[in-house]
């Protein structure tokens, strides 16, 4: 049985809890400043466990701004009782603390200021500090991440924090606080990259520039061609006043080659790394540079995609809404009936419409499952072999459908010459130039002759390479004269 003193709590009151912590020699946390980003910063290290002291030009007027577990004072009292310090300043309030260079001489302090607009300057935030303070050891770290993430927690936001300083010590400590809120820490090495890391929160969706540029290109480009086709052409030909087609009618004709076009040059830099590949007998040999960001930039394009089929899907479905299609649908029935033709049944028609639809739904519904897989959170929840299934078994997939859905939707139109306005083929002839070459050349790597070799190259054969191959059994009586084999040939 327990003796009498175990069956004592540990820790009876929070004098004792208090005791306890300053036993385990936690740093002791300064900041310095009572902005928005301190007051998050404040909240995460104190529910981290650690001793938070703010330094503030206004103590008591900033007190009620902080959590209750963190402790205001001046800024020099702040950095005096504090093992390192966050300057949680602007760059040009860096002279205001200069009063403060005896208290801090010899601690770390860490630099989480941005720029609000690129700068031109040669010297970097946190380099400026350095020069401020020579006595301090300064560490850039914490400005990638924002206010809200240091609040509501690593979970809702980028985990990442990238740290750089001169100093191995200074980062380690540093380090281990990110990793006690929650974060990762990143090494980006000494203090001279701390301008490549304060460049980053200024950068405007720098991995959706190219895509959005291509798809609003191709977007330009088709509505251009429709707008010639659709308005321009009866308007020459036959005075027929056809702009009302301008806001609905040819957005929604644009949307669907701009979606069919983009989900193919999703798989296009693959296909051609597989046919480099191919060509120099080795993975290890390294793709171009736009090879390279393309390969880097498919999941922007792919959700542009899904985006271009979604608002097709809207559009469509607002078609019957307009006066126009009304009015049209009066003046057919009106023209049936002067010619005393009972019924307008198709069977032709009706078939194609019923394929061609059903094709788009299906389509739209495997874009749908890509974009959702794409997200962080689903994509983090499937293994390599799930997440490589769906975006790229099932990608093929959708972009075949998608093929079939253009097909019975241009049907015969591609064989009647009055589809060739001013003497321009059908917009969905255009649309099917590039995936169908991305189909081909998918179905030519797919061949057994070709897999087998591509298959190889990517785990690790090269051609030339020779290498001797022994059987576990011959290694005590192998001949040494004896020949290397061509790996080619395994």
């Amino acid at each position: 049985m327990a003796s009498p003193d175990m069956m004592k709590p540990l820790l009876r009151n929070s004098v004792e809890v208090e005791q306890a912590l300053s036993e385990l020699k936690c740093p002791t946390v300064g900041i310095l400043g009572s902005g928005d980003f301190a007051r998050s910063l404040a909240t995460r290290l104190v529910s981290s466990g650690f001793r938070v002291v703010v330094g503030s030009r206004n103590p008591k007027r900033s007190a009620s701004l902080f959590p209750p577990g963190a402790e205001v004072a001046t800024q020099q009292e702040a950095a005096g009782q504090a093992d390192v310090v966050f300057v949680a300043v602007f760059r040009e309030h860096y002279s205001t603390l200069c009063d403060l260079k005896e208290a801090l001489a010899g601690k770390v302090l860490v630099d989480v200021s941005n720029d609000t607009e690129p700068s031109l300057r040669l010297q970097s935030n946190a380099e400026h500090l350095g020069s401020l303070f020579p006595e301090c050891t300064v560490v850039k770290g914490f400005n990638v991440i924002s206010a809200w993430a240091l609040q509501s927690g690593p979970r809702d936001g980028n985990r990442q924090v990238l740290i750089c300083s001169d100093s191995r010590e200074a980062k380690s400590s540093v380090s281990h606080l990110a990793r006690s809120m929650g974060f990762i820490p990143v090494d980006m090495g000494p203090l001279s990259s701390a301008k490549e890391i304060e460049s980053i929160p200024l950068r405007l969706f720098p991995s959706w520039k190219t895509p959005v540029l291509c798809s609003l290109g191709l977007f330009c480009f088709f509505y251009g061609y429709n707008f010639i086709r659709g308005v321009i052409h009866p308007f020459v030909t036959k005075g027929q006043n056809s702009f009302y087609k301008i806001p609905v009618e040819i957005v929604n004709v644009s949307l669907p080659c701009v979606a069919y076009v983009m989900l193919s040059l999703v798989y296009v830099p693959g296909i051609l790394a597989a046919f480099l590949q191919l060509r120099h007998g080795t993975k290890y040999r390294r793709f171009p540079g736009w090879l390279d960001r393309w390969l880097q930039q498919r999941k922007q394009i792919g959700l542009l995609s899904f985006l271009s089929a979604a608002l097709h899907a809207v559009y469509s479905l607002c078609l019957p809404m307009r006066k126009s299609a009304r009015y049209h649908l009066l003046n057919d029935a009106f023209k049936q009936v002067k010619a005393g033709q009972e019924s307008a049944w198709v069977e032709e028609e009706v078939w194609r419409m019923e394929i061609y639809l059903s094709f788009g739904i299906l389509a739209l519904a495997v874009l749908s499952l890509l974009a959702v897989t794409s997200l962080p959170s689903v994509g983090n929840s499937l293994n390599w072999r799930e997440f490589s299934f769906i975006q790229s078994n099932l990608g093929y997939t959708a972009l075949l459908i998608a093929t079939l859905h253009t097909l019975t939707f241009g049907w015969k139109k591609a064989f009647n010459p009055a589809q060739y306005k001013f003497y321009l083929p059908p917009t969905y002839a255009l649309a099917l130039v590039v995936p169908c070459a991305v189909l081909l050349c998918r179905t030519y790597l797919l061949l057994p002759c070709v897999n087998a070799r591509l298959t190889k190259i990517r785990r690790g054969w090269e051609r030339g390479r020779l290498t001797r191959f022994q059987l576990p059994e011959e290694m005590g009586h192998c001949n040494v004269n004896s020949a290397q084999e061509d790996v080619s040939n395994v």
